[in-house]
C-alpha cells in the first residue's frame, strides 16, 4: 500500500505466442506499455516492480507464464478536483466496520479519471486503515450509506452478506410523478423485474430479453403536484449496475438530474447544484460475525426534496 493505493497486479499471458516473444518480464512490460517505457524504466531502476513472491524485477528476470507482476501506477496528473470529498462523514467505526455517509460526485474506489480522490484511497490514507475495502458498491453519482470492512478477517463475512442478499437497502429518489392510471400511480407501489446487462465499453447498463436478474420495489411515498415531482422509496432486491436508475426510467419516471436517463448527456464537469437525486438512505442486516442487528442511516437529504432526512410525507 502506498498513499492508500494498492499496487497494480499484472498476469503474464501463457499463450504460445507470448512465451515465444518475451524472454524476460521486462520485455513484456515494455511491449505492453510502449508509451510509458521511460517511466517503467525508472520504476524498474527504483526496485518498484516485483514478482508474485516479492522478488524485485530486473533485466534478467525470466518471463514466467501465468506469473504475477506488481507495480505502482502513477496517479493521473489531470485527476479532477473533488470538493465534495470534504463532506464525507463517518457514521460508525469499530474493529470490523467503517460506515460513511458518502456525498454525491465522489467515487467509491479508484476507476477511470478518479484514483486518489476517492472514498477508499482518502480513508485509507487519512485514517491509517491500509486494509480498508468496500463491502458493496455505491455509484459515484449516488450519495448515502457506504459500508467498508476494516480488516481482512472481516471482509468475507460482510461481503457475502451483501452478495447473498441478506442486507436490506433502502434508497430515496426524487423523480417525476407517474403517468395517471399506471400501476405506480394507482397502487402507489410496484415491483420491477427485468434482465440488466452491463456491456464492457458501454457507459450505461441496458435491459435485455431473457430471464430477469434484477428486482426493485418502487413506492411513491409523497407527491408535489405543483412541481410534478414525487418522493420515492426504492428497495433493490438485487444489485445490478445502474439498477435503480434504469428501473425508474423504465417506469417513465427517470430520477431527477440523471445524466444517463432518459437521454445520455455528453460528458461534462459535475454540476454541484444538480446532483443525481438518489440517496442510499439506510443499510440493515444481521451482523454475520456477532449475529446482532445493525442499522445505519444517512443524515443527508435530497436537495430537490428539502425535508428532514429519513422522513416521508403521506401520499
Amino acid at each position: 500500500m502506498r498513499d492508500g493505493l494498492n499496487p497494480t497486479r499484472l498476469v503474464l499471458p501463457h499463450d504460445a505466442a507470448s512465451v515465444a516473444a518475451y524472454p524476460t518480464a521486462v520485455a513484456y512490460l515494455l511491449a505492453r506499455f510502449p508509451d510509458d517505457a521511460a517511466r517503467l524504466r525508472a520504476k524498474l531502476a527504483a526496485g518498484e516492480v516485483v514478482t508474485g513472491d516479492g522478488t524485485v524485477v530486473d533485466d534478467r528476470t525470466p518471463y514466467a507464464p501465468r506469473g504475477f507482476l506488481y507495480l505502482y501506477r502513477d496517479p493521473p496528473a489531470d485527476e479532477p478536483e473533488v470538493p465534495a470529498l470534504a463532506e464525507l462523514e463517518v457514521l460508525h467505526r469499530d474493529d470490523d466496520l467503517l460506515v460513511v455517509d458518502k456525498p454525491h460526485h465522489v467515487a467509491t474506489t479508484p476507476r477511470g479519471r478518479w484514483v486518489t480522490r476517492t472514498v477508499l484511497v482518502h480513508l485509507r490514507a487519512t485514517l491509517d486503515l491500509p486494509d480498508l475495502v468496500p463491502a458493496h458498491r455505491l455509484d459515484r453519482a449516488t450519495a448515502g450509506v457506504l459500508v467498508l470492512t476494516v480488516r481482512p478477517a472481516a471482509r468475507g463475512p460482510y461481503q457475502r452478506a451483501f452478495q447473498e442478499r441478506r442486507v436490506r437497502k433502502v434508497y430515496e429518489a426524487v423523480a417525476p410523478l407517474p403517468t395517471p392510471g399506471t400501476a405506480l400511480d394507482v397502487a402507489g407501489t410496484t415491483t420491477v423485474r427485468s434482465r440488466i446487462v452491463k456491456h464492457r465499453g458501454v457507459v450505461r447498463a441496458v435491459e435485455e430479453a431473457g430471464e430477469p436478474n434484477a428486482e426493485s420495489c418502487v413506492t411513491l411515498v409523497a407527491r408535489d403536484d405543483d412541481r410534478g415531482l414525487g418522493l420515492y422509496r426504492l428497495e433493490p432486491r438485487t444489485g445490478k449496475t445502474h439498477q435503480l436508475r434504469l428501473h425508474l426510467a423504465s417506469l417513465g419516471v427517470p430520477i431527477l438530474h440523471d445524466p444517463f436517463w432518459p437521454v445520455l448527456r455528453a460528458d461534462a464537469p459535475d454540476d454541484p447544484d444538480r446532483p443525481l437525486q438518489l440517496l442510499a438512505r439506510s443499510v440493515e442486516l444481521a451482523d454475520p460475525v456477532t449475529g446482532e442487528p445493525r442499522r445505519f442511516v444517512s443524515r443527508r437529504s435530497l436537495a430537490a426534496w428539502p425535508e428532514q432526512p429519513g422522513t416521508f410525507r403521506p401520499r
